[in-house]
């Protein structure tokens, strides 16, 4: 049975990538150039070659070098080889250097997944994660993105892979300063809205049971973190869900008086159907681990108006 003791030596690497660069190219200086030597050493290296095989690879004057039958034939099966290898490679760079290419509601991305990139890039050099910011209907067949993160109460997309890596609690944040006397603390103060999300606080005081007196005066913005920066700055009381503000609290830049009252909508981390690319693998599978690690949020607290 055949084995690697049968295998014929082969000649040198470098007299055949010579050879198969001149053969390629036409010419002795264009080979020298690409492979960065002298044309005397590729000439050298084909007439190596020449001896070792004991065939005539080339022939003609000089200067004007043309291939032989035998060339001929060589130099087909030595480009069809090299660029086997220079496709191998060229796989084998794309799995160690990898862009992940990932669609993300901002909020999240700016105040929770962003901060944390650095733990995952020392944990996968290898893997470049560009964010995009989109609340958009996720749509892999018209979208160039090999994952997205959506904010739903079900897996956002039908014909995709669905992970609910966070569940989403929310409640009302305030400037510490602001906080009043009364029995919620919040009494008399601006209530901030986000444009795109009218009905949040009816939802918030349905999933909590809390009912808010009305307020003296409602401020509106386009994002939710302008929302959260408006109550920072002390401009009103601003309703968040628990992520995206869990630093601030800890850092008491923001107060939550009443806590966070869970919610039927959770984060989704989602990709196309089928197999994945490695770096989207290994990013879910960080994703779901530092989601386990956020900390659990204060509970709502029922009171009354």
């Amino acid at each position: 049975m055949g084995g690697l003791a049968d295998r014929r030596p082969l000649p040198s690497l470098t007299a055949l990538r010579a050879f198969e660069a001149f053969a390629r190219l036409g010419q002795m200086t264009l080979a020298a150039d690409e492979l960065c030597v002298t044309h005397g050493a590729i000439s050298r290296q084909i007439r190596s070659l020449e001896t070792t095989l004991g065939l005539a690879l080339t022939e003609g004057p000089r200067h004007r070098l043309r291939l032989t039958d035998g060339g001929a034939r060589l130099a087909a099966a030595l480009s069809g080889a090299f660029g086997q290898v220079d496709a191998a490679l060229a796989d084998l760079r794309g799995d160690l250097h990898a862009e992940l290419r990932l669609s993300c509601v901002g909020t999240l991305a700016i105040r929770w997944l962003i901060p944390r990139l650095p733990a995952f890039h020392a944990r996968h050099p290898e893997v470049r994660v560009r964010v995009t910011e989109s609340y958009a209907p996720v749509d892999f067949a018209r979208d160039r993105f090999d994952a997205a993160i959506r904010v739903n109460e079900t897996a956002p997309i039908v014909g995709a892979e669905a992970v609910a890596f966070l569940d989403n609690f929310h409640g009302p944040v305030v400037a510490p300063a602001l906080l009043g006397d009364g029995p919620t603390g919040l009494e008399g103060l601006t209530r901030l809205t986000t444009g795109s999300r009218q009905t949040a606080w009816a939802e918030w005081e349905q999933h909590s049971g809390i009912r808010l007196p009305e307020p003296p005066d409602v401020q509106e913005f386009e994002h939710i973190f302008y929302t959260l920066e408006a109550a920072a700055a002390g401009l009103g009381v601003g309703l968040t869900p628990w992520v995206y503000v869990a630093a601030d609290v800890a850092a008491g830049r923001l107060a939550a008086p009443l806590g966070f009252a869970p919610t039927p909508s959770r984060f989704w981390f989602l990709t196309p159907a089928g197999p994945q690319k490695p770096a989207v693998a290994r990013f879910r599978d960080w994703l779901i681990e530092e989601a386990g690690n956020v900390a659990p949020p204060p509970s709502a607290v029922r009171t009354a108006a």
